[in-house]
């Protein structure tokens, strides 16, 4: 077989069409300017400090101190030697912020439908379905990058399984260790997670296949290599996964010290997160329409109902200007359902769904059964709370569940399988492994199906059997009264009323395309072309109601997205070394600017998240004390920001005297209400390892301890006391890489405090260092560049190999 550039010009001209398509949707980014996402604006705030060290020495901090009062960089951007896997990654993401993650939608779908033998035109028309489906853009919009990033990879990690599967064993191997060292680079193992879940319910469907069909060997030699691949991607992403694993130990994602919480109540002893927290964001039974019909439930937590609305003519009717009015009207409270807060209806798309039901109908075999087992295992797992015994099987049961919160994110599961089947309904539409006459009656049990539900919906609707009451309207009616309510109900069931007709339009248009090819009205092309328009469209439309070009800001304001008040000009006059505590602004603000105690992230701290619940939540300021919080912004005479000086700080560090020990860490965290900290530490005695101390120590007016360096990841103290002395560092602890050094040699130091850090320095003048030097990093690069190395090797010899069959198959 000779090689042929015809069969490549398809698969070129489709890529290019992913390219336009993506930087049609983003279209501003083409004017150089950048989506303003919410959760970017936070990243920057945090990450500043370790960029602006970065761009200053030329090196990486793994350590920041702006934020938690310290903390590891690792799930903060850091960047680490040897990561060429993430150099690949760059490389497919050449387009501009956010098109380039719409990009790899498109790509990892395509090839995905590719290898399931799938013809190049429903490919790119599957690719654009997944890629469009409204919560894979609406996580753009609000800048879930890295979740965005990961489920990008998932169908090039589900076509190297597939391959091998296949037999193709050398193919499989390296797509799938070069796919799921990408799915790893994204660093958003909760998706991850959710991947190999729906991994496990393809590997039972091919197991299953595999015992009925006396194919066994096959199968488990397929897993080997499978896990092998897995291995080697892992390997290549060796220093991130260690230093987070490192990490989770120490954040609120790992098992608490604790034993009650801040009101004294019993605390629930996990190695996770509470069940409450897992289940804050869960998906409604009714919710589940709204892949169907995208404001079934009144669509997001701030809907634009437009000037035809109830509440804009009861604005009007207050009073209020038209133009006032317009503006009231673009962020409306119509969603109906009980999550916290809803940012758009995850909208999969009324000709998908109707698609993806006409496969159910059509498709058979292993294919169809582990697509629609992932769907309806994602689809049950995101109810939460609504579906508790399953959910708590899950937590109690299921390693690793635990970790990660927001359930209803795991749809992204469904939102991968539920295209991939519609497309394979057209793949049996346009073939002959079904008979005609059977399409034909798909065809009608699909349209009374969809139609039919929609049509329920209408009688429900008009009928009272739909209410459009919410679990939030009493608030709303406390705070804005009866006929406001009123009027935002009845805009609740205008918004229903026009997208459930919406779907049926769309429906009943694609059940009439194929109604029209069944009869040899239309040609498979056409029928193509005008299906590929009736889901651009139909999602596109959607989409464009909650991300488009009003979103895109200038360059320059997402790079420095926060302005100083006079309150942080004042404090920026300060050189010497301390904390800020913000109580005005929320998030990262203050740590864009100052070493911080607040910040944003996922996964906090856990020993300083346990400070803040039980004291600096209080405003205690005998724990701000001992933080070295010398500023405390809050609220002025004029209702602005201003900085109030906290002269008793305790400063960067300081000799005590006594030393007190406690049992537990339970009585060590509720001593420090109280703690005379300037002259007592306490650790619990867990803390003490093999250190033997004394619990006195002299301490006279002339002894001194003061910072001569600080940086982020290295810090410098000169110390002179003429008794061996105790000193506390207003810094937090991190044992698995903070290392403390007396003029040179390596010495043990303590968690004091709960959260600080303390050690024993010897009479007379000293130089005291800490250096972050993780070893976790170390092991890490060594892994990944040997992992790097090999995979290269393999590459290579993969390549040598196909093309030395090829000239083989030539000659024959």
């Amino acid at each position: 077989m000779q090689f042929s550039f015809k069969k490549i010009i398809p698969h070129v001209i489709i890529l290019v069409g992913f390219i336009i398509c993506s930087l049609a949707y983003f279209s501003p980014v083409l004017q150089g300017k950048v989506i303003f996402q919410s959760d970017i604006v936070h990243y920057t705030g945090m990450a500043k400090q370790q960029k602006d060290f970065r761009a200053n020495t030329g090196e990486e901090t793994y350590w920041t101190n702006s934020a938690f009062g310290g903390m590891p960089t690792y799930q903060l951007g850091a960047k680490y030697p040897h990561n060429y896997i993430k150099k690949l990654d760059l490389t497919l993401r050449f387009l501009p912020r956010p098109a380039d993650y719409l990009f790899l939608y498109f790509l990892g779908f395509y090839v995905l439908l590719l290898v399931l033998k799938v013809d190049w035109k429903l490919a790119g028309l599957g690719a654009l379905a997944f890629g469009f489906s409204t919560y894979l853009i609406i996580i753009l919009g609000v800048g879930h990058n890295s979740k965005a990033h990961a489920i990008a990879y998932m169908p090039l990690v589900l076509s190297g399984i597939l391959l091998t599967f296949r037999g193709k064993y050398l193919a499989g191997f390296l797509l799938t260790a070069v796919a799921m060292g990408l799915e790893l680079v994204a660093n958003h193992f909760q998706m991850t997670y959710y991947l190999m879940l729906l991994v496990l319910v393809l590997g039972a469907s091919y197991l299953i296949d595999a015992y009925r069909k006396k194919m066994l060997p096959h199968f488990f030699k397929s897993v080997g290599i499978l896990s092998a691949a897995v291995l080697l991607a892992i390997g290549l992403n060796a220093t991130n996964i260690l230093a987070t694993q490192d990490y989770v130990k120490e954040s609120t994602r790992g098992k608490s010290e604790l034993t009650i919480n801040a009101d004294g109540s019993p605390r629930e002893n996990t190695d996770g997160l509470s069940k409450d927290y897992i289940t804050e964001y869960s998906y409604g039974l009714l919710e589940t329409f709204n892949l169907y019909i995208p404001r079934f439930l009144g669509g997001g937590s701030g809907e634009d109902v437009g000037e035809n609305s109830a509440m804009y003519d009861f604005f009007v009717k207050q009073g209020v200007s038209p133009v006032e009015a317009r503006e009231y009207t673009k962020g409306l409270p119509t969603y109906w359902g009980n999550q916290t807060i809803v940012e758009a209806p995850a909208y999969i798309g009324a000709v998908v769904i109707f698609l993806f039901v006409l496969g159910l109908f059509l498709v058979r075999g292993r294919l169809k059964w582990w697509l629609v087992g992932g769907t309806i295992l994602s689809l049950l797992l995101s109810y939460g709370k609504n579906l508790e015994f399953l959910t708590d099987f899950f937590i109690n049961y299921i390693p690793l569940y635990n970790k990660f919160r927001a359930v209803s994110s795991i749809q992204v599961i469904l939102e991968l399988c539920i295209p991939v089947l519609a497309v394979f309904a057209l793949v049996r539409l346009f073939n002959d492994v079904v008979k005609t006459e059977e399409k034909i009656n798909a065809l009608k049990y699909t349209v009374a199906i969809t139609c039919g539900l929609a049509i329920l919906f209408l009688f429900g609707r008009f009928t009272g059997i739909i209410d459009f009451v919410g679990g939030t309207d009493g608030r709303i009616r406390d705070s804005y009264g009866q006929p406001f309510l009123d009027a935002l109900r009845d805009d609740r069931a205008s918004l229903f009323t026009t997208d459930t007709l919406r779907t049926l339009f769309f429906v009943l248009l694609a059940a009439g395309v194929i109604y029209f090819f069944l009869k040899a009205k239309l040609s498979e092309t056409k029928v193509v072309i005008i299906i590929g328009l009736l889901i651009v469209v139909d999602l596109v439309s959607v989409n464009k109601r909650y991300v488009n070009n009003d979103d895109f800001v200038s360059k320059l304001t997402m790079q420095k997205p926060y302005q100083p008040n006079q309150a942080d000009l004042q404090i920026l006059k300060d050189n010497s070394i301390f904390r800020v505590y913000d109580l005005t602004s929320g998030a990262a603000k203050a740590s864009y600017y100052h070493n911080a105690l607040g910040g944003y992230h996922a996964a906090k701290p856990k020993r300083f998240q346990d400070l803040y619940e039980f004291y600096i939540s209080r405003n205690n300021i005998n724990v701000l004390n001992m933080l070295n919080a010398k500023y405390i912004i809050g609220e002025g005479e004029d209702g602005q920001p201003f900085p109030y000086v906290n002269n008793d700080a305790n400063g960067n560090t300081w000799f005590i005297e006594n030393l007190l020990s406690f049992d537990s860490a339970d009585e060590e965290i509720k001593s420090l209400d109280t703690l005379s900290n300037k002259k007592v530490a306490v650790y619990s005695k867990s803390a003490k390892t093999k250190i033997n101390l004394p619990n006195t120590f002299k301490k006279d007016s002339l002894s001194t301890i003061k910072v001569v360096d600080y940086k982020p990841n290295y810090i410098k103290y000169e110390s002179e006391n003429t008794n061996d002395g105790f000193a506390v560092f207003s810094e937090m602890y991190y044992g698995s890489g903070w290392n403390a050094y007396i003029d040179g040699d390596l010495r043990p130091h303590i968690k004091v405090n709960y959260a600080l850090r303390g050690m024993e320095v010897p009479k007379g003048k000293h130089t005291i260092e800490f250096k972050f030097e993780p070893e976790v990093v170390k092991t890490g690069s060594t892994i990944a560049l040997a992992s790097s190395i090999l995979l290269g090797l393999l590459v290579l010899s993969g390549l040598f190999f196909g093309f030395k069959s090829l000239k083989q198959t030539q000659k024959d």
